[in-house]
């Protein structure tokens, strides 16, 4: 058998041999390694429980009769102690019976081999033991997706994410506005879709559109379209977004960015139910339930005479707000895990888990970008990873590096200056002392302090001045 017909796919498994027997357990593991296995040999029960902590071994090929402790017991000891990712078992003795292999299946091994050894048999009963691993991950990839913590393909079981699916489910019902607020990167695409897949609108389209990415000459013609001739290069008719989206949704991203001029003609829309495609003499009726989102505070860039006041009281009929990744620290190891079984399927690669400094790493960080950042960080780890472990050398440098520096509370900070004196900082005092440690944390890097701060760029050299 050759190694690629053991199947690739496993290149790099980490199997644990645990055999008192030098020269087998060296044998076995030079078979594995042939085979593009990762092997490990240890010569006893105890010094595979530790490895298996530290190592996290997707499979453990143990002897049944070793030193101290035997394999049987190893198995025991590991199923009982509930190790987050715990290996599957395989264990191997020279006096095999029925009752031993009954004992040991019952125990939790997923195979029972008797010596002498034929090695091709071996390897195979490995290669098959693992696949059936990793059919049961890909599978709980579908479970994650119908389960509790998965809603119209939103994942979260933070309280701040059931929240938001039970305010979906009322607001789907209804037929007005719905104005959704989020930092960037926090997934408001993915809400105005759910509220669309929850509602009885599911059946009619759904469209989106970057209000931020289409030229300013192209707006009208791109929201309502327009008649044939009705300007230089018209050369046909075409049917704008309100009108592709009857009886469906149209999901108008960063309605902030939207022109005043084209902000007007929007809010009669959403008082009349008609457009007027460009060009043309009557207006059309439109059935369309219409969804924005925008990142920026809409109440100051009223203020600010950047965005309409009455349009704003029609959007915010029902208003979302979806958390940052900061507020809902408990979703971020499922959505990590979840993006890295995706990924690893989408790479055809055998990665299962993040090592333990990984997880820390990930824990730490302040994800400034929210959830699109985290994604971007395990495809990232997911394409540098050749093993079936993500390592803190695949993270992002900007993550491994950061060190937690921005988890910093801000009452703690407050409570660090008090201690430098007698009293409480000023609120200007204070604003001005945490703007430098943003700063301080991301190296100088005005972008993304900005971005921390949820501030624009434009605020913070501002305020920096």
């Amino acid at each position: 058998m050759t190694s690629r017909q053991t199947g690739q796919h496993f290149s790099g498994s980490k199997v644990l041999v645990v055999e008192d027997d030098r020269s087998f357990g060296q044998l076995l593991s030079q078979e594995l390694q042939d085979h593009e296995l990762a092997p490990r040999w240890v010569d006893s029960a105890e010094k595979a429980l530790s490895v298996i902590q530290e190592w996290q071994p997707e499979l453990v090929v143990s002897d049944m009769r070793l030193p101290g402790i035997d394999g049987l017991e190893l198995l025991r000891q590991v199923k009982s102690k509930e190790i987050k990712n715990a290996p599957d078992f395989l264990l191997i003795t020279a006096f095999g019976s029925i009752s031993k292999a009954v004992e040991a299946l019952k125990a939790g091994a997923e195979d029972f081999l008797t010596k002498p050894l034929d090695l091709d048999h071996f390897t195979l009963t490995v290669v098959r033991v693992l696949r059936n691993r990793a059919l049961r991950q890909e599978v709980q990839v579908v479970r994650d997706y119908l389960s509790q913590d998965a809603f119209h393909g939103m994942v979260g079981q933070s309280s701040a994410m059931r929240g938001l699916f039970e305010q979906i489910r009322r607001v789907s019902q209804a037929d007005g506005p719905v104005l959704i607020l989020g930092e960037s990167g926090t997934g408001k695409e993915l809400v105005a879709r759910a509220v669309h897949a929850a509602s009885p609108r599911r059946k009619g389209a759904f469209q989106a559109v970057n209000c931020a990415g289409i030229p300013e000459q192209l707006l009208e013609s791109e929201f309502f379209g327009h008649k044939a001739g009705a300007f230089t290069g018209a050369g046909k008719a075409r049917r704008g977004l309100f009108i592709e989206a009857e009886g469906g949704t149209l999901f108008l991203d960063e309605i902030s960015e939207m022109p005043l001029f084209l902000q007007a003609k929007l809010l009669r829309i959403l008082q009349d139910g008609k457009v007027r495609p460009v060009g043309a003499d009557k207006e059309e009726q439109v059935n369309v339930r219409t969804v924005a989102a925008t990142h920026r505070n809409l109440e100051q860039e009223v203020d600010a005479g950047r965005f309409r006041e009455d349009l704003f009281f029609r959007l915010e009929t029902f208003t979302l707000r979806l958390p940052p990744l900061r507020e809902r620290a408990e979703d971020l190891e499922l959505l990590a895990g979840r993006f890295l079984r995706r990924f690893s399927i989408q790479m055809g690669k055998n990665i299962h888990y993040f090592d333990q400094k990984s997880l820390e790493l990930l824990n730490t960080y302040p994800f400034p970008g929210n959830v699109r950042e985290l994604r971007n960080a395990v495809e990232r780890a997911v394409t540098f990873c050749d093993g079936t472990t993500i390592l803190p050398k695949h993270l992002p440098s900007r993550i491994r590096d950061d060190g937690g520096q921005l988890s910093l509370k801000p009452a703690r900070l407050l409570a660090a200056m008090a201690a430098d004196g007698e009293h409480l900082p000023s609120l200007a005092q204070a604003e001005q002392h945490y703007i430098q440690h943003v700063l301080n944390a991301v190296n100088g890097n005005k972008r993304r302090a900005a971005a921390v701060l949820d501030i624009h760029r434009r605020t913070l050299y501002r305020k920096l001045e």
